[in-house]
Protein backbone atom coordinates (compact mmCIF):
# COMPACT_ATOMS: atom_id res chain seq x y z
CA UNK A 1 0.00 0.00 0.00
CA UNK A 2 1.33 3.44 -0.94
CA UNK A 3 2.31 5.71 1.93
CA UNK A 4 -0.08 8.50 2.74
CA UNK A 5 0.85 12.00 1.57
CA UNK A 6 2.71 14.11 4.18
CA UNK A 7 0.39 17.08 3.77
CA UNK A 8 -2.65 14.82 4.12
CA UNK A 9 -1.24 13.31 7.32
CA UNK A 10 -0.78 16.76 8.85
CA UNK A 11 -4.11 18.02 7.49
CA UNK A 12 -2.62 21.04 5.69
CA UNK A 13 -2.56 22.32 2.13
CA UNK A 14 0.52 21.71 -0.04
CA UNK A 15 1.20 25.46 -0.06
CA UNK A 16 0.87 25.84 3.73
CA UNK A 17 3.42 28.04 5.51
CA UNK A 18 5.72 26.87 8.29
CA UNK A 19 3.59 28.40 11.06
CA UNK A 20 0.50 26.52 9.86
CA UNK A 21 2.47 23.27 9.51
CA UNK A 22 3.97 23.64 12.98
CA UNK A 23 0.55 24.34 14.52
CA UNK A 24 -1.00 21.30 12.80
CA UNK A 25 1.84 19.05 13.94
CA UNK A 26 1.69 20.28 17.55
CA UNK A 27 -2.03 19.47 17.63
CA UNK A 28 -1.46 15.91 16.31
CA UNK A 29 1.56 15.31 18.58
CA UNK A 30 -0.43 16.25 21.67
CA UNK A 31 -3.42 14.16 20.55
CA UNK A 32 -1.48 10.96 19.80
CA UNK A 33 1.44 11.23 22.25
CA UNK A 34 2.12 7.84 23.91
CA UNK A 35 1.90 9.36 27.39
CA UNK A 36 -1.70 10.31 26.62
CA UNK A 37 -2.49 7.01 24.91
CA UNK A 38 -0.75 4.21 26.85
CA UNK A 39 -0.93 0.76 25.18
CA UNK A 40 -2.76 2.25 22.18
CA UNK A 41 -0.96 0.86 19.11
CA UNK A 42 -3.08 2.86 16.67
CA UNK A 43 -2.29 6.15 18.41
CA UNK A 44 1.41 5.19 18.45
CA UNK A 45 1.35 4.63 14.68
CA UNK A 46 -0.38 7.97 14.10
CA UNK A 47 2.23 9.67 16.28
CA UNK A 48 5.07 8.11 14.23
CA UNK A 49 3.44 9.12 10.91
CA UNK A 50 2.97 12.69 12.12
CA UNK A 51 6.63 12.83 13.23
CA UNK A 52 7.86 11.58 9.85
CA UNK A 53 5.63 13.95 7.88
CA UNK A 54 6.65 16.95 9.97
CA UNK A 55 10.35 16.12 9.72
CA UNK A 56 10.04 16.26 5.91
CA UNK A 57 7.83 19.31 5.32
CA UNK A 58 9.32 21.44 8.10
CA UNK A 59 12.76 21.24 6.49
CA UNK A 60 12.95 23.48 3.37
CA UNK A 61 15.44 21.23 1.57
CA UNK A 62 13.62 17.97 2.31
CA UNK A 63 10.29 19.59 1.48
CA UNK A 64 11.58 20.65 -1.95
CA UNK A 65 12.83 17.12 -2.59
CA UNK A 66 9.54 15.62 -1.44
CA UNK A 67 7.52 17.97 -3.67
CA UNK A 68 9.70 16.98 -6.64
CA UNK A 69 10.12 13.23 -6.15
CA UNK A 70 7.77 12.15 -3.34
CA UNK A 71 9.12 9.89 -0.56
CA UNK A 72 11.83 8.61 -2.92
CA UNK A 73 13.38 12.08 -2.96
CA UNK A 74 14.01 12.18 0.79
CA UNK A 75 15.53 8.72 1.04
CA UNK A 76 17.52 8.34 -2.19
CA UNK A 77 21.19 8.84 -2.97
CA UNK A 78 22.19 11.57 -5.35
CA UNK A 79 24.65 13.07 -7.79
CA UNK A 80 28.22 14.20 -8.29
CA UNK A 81 30.42 16.58 -10.26
CA UNK A 82 32.45 19.73 -9.69
CA UNK A 83 31.68 22.36 -7.11
CA UNK A 84 31.97 23.41 -3.50
CA UNK A 85 29.92 22.77 -0.41
CA UNK A 86 28.93 24.48 2.79
CA UNK A 87 26.49 24.30 5.67
CA UNK A 88 22.87 23.60 4.89
CA UNK A 89 20.54 24.71 7.67
CA UNK A 90 17.46 22.79 8.76
CA UNK A 91 14.18 23.98 10.20
CA UNK A 92 12.89 21.13 12.32
CA UNK A 93 11.39 22.86 15.34
CA UNK A 94 10.95 19.56 17.24
CA UNK A 95 12.64 20.93 20.35
CA UNK A 96 10.16 23.77 20.84
CA UNK A 97 7.19 21.52 20.17
CA UNK A 98 8.33 18.67 22.40
CA UNK A 99 9.23 21.21 25.06
CA UNK A 100 5.53 22.17 25.07
CA UNK A 101 4.48 18.52 25.23
CA UNK A 102 6.86 17.61 28.07
CA UNK A 103 5.74 20.68 30.00
CA UNK A 104 2.14 19.57 29.49
CA UNK A 105 2.95 16.16 31.00
CA UNK A 106 4.86 17.61 33.94
CA UNK A 107 8.43 17.37 32.67
CA UNK A 108 9.61 20.57 34.37
CA UNK A 109 13.28 19.63 34.16
CA UNK A 110 13.26 19.16 30.36
CA UNK A 111 14.91 22.34 29.10
CA UNK A 112 16.24 23.24 25.67
CA UNK A 113 19.77 23.40 27.08
CA UNK A 114 19.43 19.83 28.28
CA UNK A 115 18.20 18.69 24.87
CA UNK A 116 21.22 20.26 23.20
CA UNK A 117 23.57 18.22 25.45
CA UNK A 118 22.12 14.92 24.27
CA UNK A 119 22.96 13.17 21.00
CA UNK A 120 22.69 15.62 18.11
CA UNK A 121 22.45 14.97 14.41
CA UNK A 122 25.37 16.39 12.42
CA UNK A 123 24.99 19.43 10.19
CA UNK A 124 23.73 19.02 6.64
CA UNK A 125 26.16 19.96 3.87
CA UNK A 126 25.56 21.43 0.43
CA UNK A 127 27.55 20.46 -2.67
CA UNK A 128 27.07 22.40 -5.90
CA UNK A 129 27.81 20.64 -9.16
CA UNK A 130 27.42 21.10 -12.90
CA UNK A 131 26.23 18.27 -15.13
CA UNK A 132 25.69 17.98 -18.87
CA UNK A 133 22.32 18.26 -20.58
CA UNK A 134 22.42 14.53 -21.42
CA UNK A 135 23.26 13.54 -17.84
CA UNK A 136 20.24 15.49 -16.60
CA UNK A 137 17.96 13.84 -19.18
CA UNK A 138 19.11 10.23 -18.91
CA UNK A 139 20.60 10.11 -15.41
CA UNK A 140 24.09 8.96 -14.49
CA UNK A 141 26.09 7.42 -11.68
CA UNK A 142 29.04 9.63 -10.74
CA UNK A 143 31.68 9.82 -8.04
CA UNK A 144 32.42 13.04 -6.20
CA UNK A 145 35.15 13.92 -3.74
CA UNK A 146 34.04 15.89 -0.71
CA UNK A 147 36.30 17.46 1.90
CA UNK A 148 34.51 17.41 5.25
CA UNK A 149 34.83 16.75 8.98
CA UNK A 150 34.75 13.04 9.81
CA UNK A 151 35.57 10.75 12.73
CA UNK A 152 39.26 10.60 13.61
CA UNK A 153 40.72 7.21 12.67
CA UNK A 154 43.56 7.56 15.18
CA UNK A 155 41.31 7.69 18.25
CA UNK A 156 38.15 6.15 16.80
CA UNK A 157 36.28 9.39 17.34
CA UNK A 158 36.38 9.43 21.15
CA UNK A 159 39.08 12.14 21.40
CA UNK A 160 41.48 10.13 23.60
CA UNK A 161 45.03 9.15 22.63
CA UNK A 162 45.12 5.37 22.12
CA UNK A 163 46.52 3.65 25.21
CA UNK A 164 45.60 6.51 27.55
CA UNK A 165 42.95 6.26 30.23
CA UNK A 166 39.41 7.60 29.91
CA UNK A 167 37.33 7.55 33.07
CA UNK A 168 33.72 8.32 33.87
CA UNK A 169 33.26 11.71 35.45
CA UNK A 170 32.61 11.16 39.17
CA UNK A 171 30.82 14.49 39.59
CA UNK A 172 28.00 13.71 37.18
CA UNK A 173 28.38 9.91 37.03
CA UNK A 174 28.81 10.06 33.26
CA UNK A 175 25.60 11.94 32.51
CA UNK A 176 27.35 15.19 31.60
CA UNK A 177 24.89 17.21 33.69
CA UNK A 178 24.27 18.25 37.26
CA UNK A 179 20.73 18.26 38.65
CA UNK A 180 19.46 20.28 41.57
CA UNK A 181 15.99 20.88 42.95
CA UNK A 182 14.41 24.23 43.60
CA UNK A 183 11.18 24.96 45.44
CA UNK A 184 8.86 27.48 43.78
CA UNK A 185 5.27 28.63 44.39
CA UNK A 186 4.32 26.12 41.67
CA UNK A 187 6.05 23.25 43.44
CA UNK A 188 9.46 21.60 43.23
CA UNK A 189 11.29 22.00 39.90
CA UNK A 190 14.36 20.00 38.88
CA UNK A 191 16.96 22.17 37.15
CA UNK A 192 19.77 20.86 34.98
CA UNK A 193 23.11 22.40 34.03
CA UNK A 194 26.27 21.09 32.29
CA UNK A 195 28.85 19.48 34.51
CA UNK A 196 31.71 21.91 35.16
CA UNK A 197 34.33 19.16 35.50
CA UNK A 198 33.78 17.27 32.24
CA UNK A 199 32.16 20.18 30.35
CA UNK A 200 29.09 18.10 29.66
CA UNK A 201 30.99 15.19 28.10
CA UNK A 202 30.42 12.72 30.94
CA UNK A 203 34.01 11.51 30.80
CA UNK A 204 37.50 12.64 31.78
CA UNK A 205 40.21 12.13 29.15
CA UNK A 206 43.70 11.62 30.56
CA UNK A 207 45.47 12.49 27.29
CA UNK A 208 43.83 14.05 24.26
CA UNK A 209 44.33 12.51 20.83
CA UNK A 210 47.50 13.82 19.17
CA UNK A 211 45.81 13.95 15.75
CA UNK A 212 42.46 15.64 16.46
CA UNK A 213 43.42 17.35 19.76
CA UNK A 214 40.53 15.67 21.54
CA UNK A 215 37.76 16.76 19.20
CA UNK A 216 37.29 13.27 17.77
CA UNK A 217 37.06 14.77 14.26
CA UNK A 218 39.45 15.54 11.42
CA UNK A 219 38.94 16.94 7.92
CA UNK A 220 39.07 14.23 5.27
CA UNK A 221 38.56 13.91 1.55
CA UNK A 222 35.96 11.27 0.86
CA UNK A 223 34.81 9.79 -2.43
CA UNK A 224 31.05 9.27 -2.63
CA UNK A 225 29.13 7.43 -5.36
CA UNK A 226 25.89 9.15 -6.26
CA UNK A 227 23.07 8.42 -8.68
CA UNK A 228 21.64 11.27 -10.75
CA UNK A 229 18.05 10.22 -11.55
CA UNK A 230 16.77 10.73 -15.09
CA UNK A 231 14.81 13.94 -15.61
CA UNK A 232 16.50 16.27 -13.12
CA UNK A 233 16.78 19.95 -14.06
CA UNK A 234 18.44 23.20 -13.03
CA UNK A 235 18.04 23.69 -9.29
CA UNK A 236 17.16 20.06 -8.55
CA UNK A 237 18.45 18.88 -5.17
CA UNK A 238 19.54 15.31 -4.50
CA UNK A 239 19.74 14.05 -0.93
CA UNK A 240 22.63 11.75 0.00
CA UNK A 241 21.61 10.42 3.39
CA UNK A 242 24.25 10.21 6.13
CA UNK A 243 27.05 11.90 4.18
CA UNK A 244 26.95 15.23 6.02
CA UNK A 245 28.95 16.30 9.06
CA UNK A 246 29.33 13.75 11.90
CA UNK A 247 26.92 13.91 14.80
CA UNK A 248 27.63 15.01 18.34
CA UNK A 249 27.64 12.72 21.38
CA UNK A 250 26.70 9.64 19.42
CA UNK A 251 24.14 11.38 17.20
CA UNK A 252 23.73 10.37 13.54
CA UNK A 253 25.57 12.22 10.76
CA UNK A 254 23.80 14.88 8.72
CA UNK A 255 22.92 14.61 5.05
CA UNK A 256 24.62 15.87 1.90
CA UNK A 257 22.47 17.94 -0.47
CA UNK A 258 23.70 18.09 -4.07
CA UNK A 259 22.40 21.17 -5.92
CA UNK A 260 22.48 20.73 -9.70
CA UNK A 261 23.26 23.17 -12.49
CA UNK A 262 22.66 21.84 -16.02
CA UNK A 263 24.86 23.01 -18.90
CA UNK A 264 23.04 24.34 -21.99
CA UNK A 265 22.89 22.17 -25.12
CA UNK A 266 24.02 23.28 -28.57
CA UNK A 267 20.82 22.06 -30.28
CA UNK A 268 18.12 21.59 -27.67
CA UNK A 269 16.33 23.75 -25.14
CA UNK A 270 14.22 22.37 -22.33
CA UNK A 271 10.79 23.56 -21.25
CA UNK A 272 9.71 21.42 -18.32
CA UNK A 273 9.78 17.86 -19.64
CA UNK A 274 9.53 18.98 -23.27
CA UNK A 275 12.42 19.51 -25.68
CA UNK A 276 12.45 22.32 -28.27
CA UNK A 277 14.77 22.65 -31.27
CA UNK A 278 14.96 24.57 -34.54
CA UNK A 279 15.67 22.83 -37.86
CA UNK A 280 16.55 24.81 -41.01
CA UNK A 281 14.92 23.75 -44.29
CA UNK A 282 15.22 25.06 -47.84
CA UNK A 283 12.66 27.07 -49.75
CA UNK A 284 12.14 24.12 -52.08
CA UNK A 285 11.56 21.66 -49.19
CA UNK A 286 9.00 24.02 -47.63
CA UNK A 287 7.23 24.59 -50.94
CA UNK A 288 7.12 21.04 -52.33
CA UNK A 289 7.33 19.09 -49.05
CA UNK A 290 10.02 16.61 -48.09
CA UNK A 291 11.12 14.03 -45.51
CA UNK A 292 13.93 15.36 -43.34
CA UNK A 293 16.12 13.97 -40.57
CA UNK A 294 15.45 15.55 -37.16
CA UNK A 295 17.91 15.22 -34.24
CA UNK A 296 16.41 13.93 -30.98
CA UNK A 297 17.89 13.00 -27.63
CA UNK A 298 17.90 9.36 -28.74
CA UNK A 299 19.31 9.86 -32.25
CA UNK A 300 18.05 11.03 -35.64
CA UNK A 301 14.50 10.27 -36.77
CA UNK A 302 12.76 10.93 -40.09
CA UNK A 303 9.93 13.47 -40.13
CA UNK A 304 7.64 14.48 -43.03
CA UNK A 305 7.39 18.16 -43.95
CA UNK A 306 4.08 18.75 -45.78
CA UNK A 307 3.82 20.79 -48.96
CA UNK A 308 3.44 24.54 -48.39
CA UNK A 309 5.01 24.57 -44.89
CA UNK A 310 5.58 28.11 -43.62
CA UNK A 311 8.67 29.31 -41.78
CA UNK A 312 8.15 29.07 -38.01
CA UNK A 313 5.76 26.11 -38.18
CA UNK A 314 6.13 23.86 -35.12
CA UNK A 315 5.73 20.10 -35.31
CA UNK A 316 5.18 17.87 -32.28
CA UNK A 317 7.03 14.57 -31.88
CA UNK A 318 5.23 12.69 -29.12
CA UNK A 319 7.28 10.95 -26.42
CA UNK A 320 10.63 12.32 -27.59
CA UNK A 321 11.12 14.57 -24.56
CA UNK A 322 12.39 14.05 -21.01
CA UNK A 323 11.21 11.35 -18.61
CA UNK A 324 9.25 12.63 -15.63
CA UNK A 325 11.48 12.38 -12.50
CA UNK A 326 8.55 10.85 -10.61
CA UNK A 327 8.50 8.01 -13.14
CA UNK A 328 5.15 8.94 -14.69
CA UNK A 329 5.07 9.71 -18.42
CA UNK A 330 7.47 11.46 -20.74
CA UNK A 331 7.56 14.85 -22.43
CA UNK A 332 7.44 15.61 -26.17
CA UNK A 333 9.82 17.24 -28.64
CA UNK A 334 8.72 20.33 -30.56
CA UNK A 335 10.48 21.02 -33.85
CA UNK A 336 10.33 24.53 -35.27
CA UNK A 337 11.23 24.68 -38.96
CA UNK A 338 12.92 27.82 -40.26
CA UNK A 339 13.21 28.46 -44.00
CA UNK A 340 16.77 29.40 -44.84
CA UNK A 341 17.26 32.09 -47.50
CA UNK A 342 20.05 31.02 -49.88
CA UNK A 343 23.17 33.16 -50.33
CA UNK A 344 25.85 33.39 -53.01
CA UNK A 345 23.54 32.28 -55.86
CA UNK A 346 24.92 31.79 -59.33
CA UNK A 347 23.64 33.88 -62.26
CA UNK A 348 21.69 30.88 -63.51
CA UNK A 349 19.98 30.37 -60.14
CA UNK A 350 19.09 34.05 -59.92
CA UNK A 351 17.58 33.97 -63.41
CA UNK A 352 15.48 30.92 -62.55
CA UNK A 353 14.15 32.66 -59.45
CA UNK A 354 13.22 35.76 -61.48
CA UNK A 355 11.31 33.54 -63.90
CA UNK A 356 9.61 31.84 -60.96
CA UNK A 357 8.58 35.19 -59.50
CA UNK A 358 7.29 36.41 -62.87
CA UNK A 359 5.24 33.25 -63.33
CA UNK A 360 3.76 33.49 -59.82
CA UNK A 361 0.33 34.84 -58.91
CA UNK A 362 -1.19 36.47 -55.85
CA UNK A 363 -3.11 33.35 -54.80
CA UNK A 364 0.10 31.38 -54.22
CA UNK A 365 1.23 33.85 -51.51
CA UNK A 366 -1.67 33.83 -49.06
CA UNK A 367 0.12 35.53 -46.16
CA UNK A 368 1.46 38.31 -48.38
CA UNK A 369 -1.96 38.81 -49.91
CA UNK A 370 -3.60 38.97 -46.49
CA UNK A 371 -0.97 41.41 -45.12
CA UNK A 372 -1.27 43.93 -47.96
CA UNK A 373 -5.05 43.63 -47.82
CA UNK A 374 -4.91 44.75 -44.16
CA UNK A 375 -2.59 47.63 -45.09
CA UNK A 376 -5.04 48.73 -47.78
CA UNK A 377 -7.96 48.67 -45.35
CA UNK A 378 -5.93 50.57 -42.76
CA UNK A 379 -5.16 53.50 -45.03
CA UNK A 380 -8.43 53.27 -47.06
CA UNK A 381 -6.60 53.09 -50.37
Amino acid sequence: MAKKDCYEILGVDKNAGQDEIKKAYRKLAMKYHPDRNPDDQQASEQFKKANEAYEIVSNPEKRKLYDQFGYAGVSSNGAGGQGGFGGFGGAGGFEDIFGDIFDMFGGGGFSSSRRRRGPQKGANLQYEMTITFEEAVFGKEKTIQVSKQDSCDHCGGDGAEPGSNTSTCTHCNGTGEIRFSQRTPLGQIVNVRPCDHCHGEGKIIEKHCSVCNGSGKVRKKKKIKINIPAGVDNGSIINVSGEGAPGEKGGPPGDLYVVLTVEPHTLFEREGNDIVCEVPITFVQATLGDTIEVPTLEGKVKHKIPEGTQSGTVFRMKGKGVANPRGVGKGDQYVKVVIETPKNLSDEQKELLRKFAAAGNEDSHEQRKSFFGKVKDMFNV
